[in-house]
């Protein structure tokens, strides 16, 4: 591994460790052996770094999405389908140290790392395509930009909504079965009365 992997996984390491908060440039380049400079080299900044890292662990967990804790049997697009993608999502919410707990830290700083805020922005959006996939079928690279602005924007503000509610009050937050019954409502609901 060079420099640039290396101080990637350090500020992986150190992000679970400590957070984005009180994770500094030096503790990223004792955990990765590298030196101050090549943060600035190859990341133009430790916040930046500390950005991109976290992006790489979210993305590391889309297996887990998949293949976690209940194999994805449903048909893609229906109700069932619906709660076993977010029964395996939320399975990665209940384990302590839970990523997600760091996401809420860095939602909440948001308007202090604006560098970091534009990088994450870009990956939220990539978030949103690539559940479309995962619950509705088909290929990530097939779904266009209108459906990531619409049911992706969906699916990221169910995720936040979630991650939020596992943070702060995990006992009450929903189960799979409950947000899929709450769907099942509003679909209900939004169907013509005859």
């Amino acid at each position: 591994m060079g420099h640039r992997e290396d101080l990637l996984e350090g500020a992986k390491r150190c992000l679970l460790e400590k957070g984005f908060a009180r994770t500094t440039a030096r503790d990223i380049v004792k955990e990765s052996g590298t030196n101050l400079a090549s943060i600035g080299y190859h990341y133009g900044s430790k916040d930046a770094l500390l950005a991109q890292a976290y992006v790489a662990l979210v993305e590391g967990l889309g297996d887990e999405f998949e293949e976690g804790e209940q194999p994805i049997t449903a048909a893609p697009g229906t109700l069932d389908r619906f709660g076993q993608v977010w029964a395996n999502i939320i399975a990665t919410m209940r384990e302590p140290g839970s990523l997600w707990r760091l996401s809420m830290e860095i939602v909440v700083m948001g308007d202090q790392l604006p560098e970091v805020r534009e990088h994450l922005a870009r990956a939220q959006r990539e978030a949103g395509r690539g559940l479309i996939p995962l619950l509705m079928g088909g290929r990530e690279e097939d779904v266009p930009d209108e459906t990531v602005d619409t049911l992706g924007t969906f699916y990221v503000t169910v995720m936040t909504g979630l991650i939020a509610l596992w943070t702060f009050d995990p006992k009450r937050a929903p189960t799979a079965e409950q947000l899929t019954e709450g769907l099942r409502q509003v679909i209900a609901g939004a169907a013509p009365q005859g």
